[in-house]
């Protein structure tokens, strides 16, 4: 049983949840370096920069653990 093919759906949702988290990360990545620009841009950090810096960070982490598992 374990030896049959994947069915061609299984691969194009493997394939869909391996592109939206691929998306997702390059996302992430996007927006905590504009946050970081936008925070260093005046020269001085501000709570309300940290804060936000931080968010990002735990949500970007929090995405990489979401990575879907191949069942290959």
């Amino acid at each position: 049983m374990k030896d049959q093919p994947r069915s061609d759906s299984q691969e194009f949702l493997g394939n869909l949840k391996n592109g939206i988290w691929l998306f997702g990360l390059s996302s992430w990545v996007f927006g905590i370096t504009d946050r970081s620009i936008a925070s260093f841009a005046d020269g001085y950090l501000s709570a309300l920069d940290l804060t936000q810096l931080f968010t990002a960070a735990t949500f970007f982490v929090a995405w990489l653990f979401l990575k879907p598992t191949s069942r290959v």
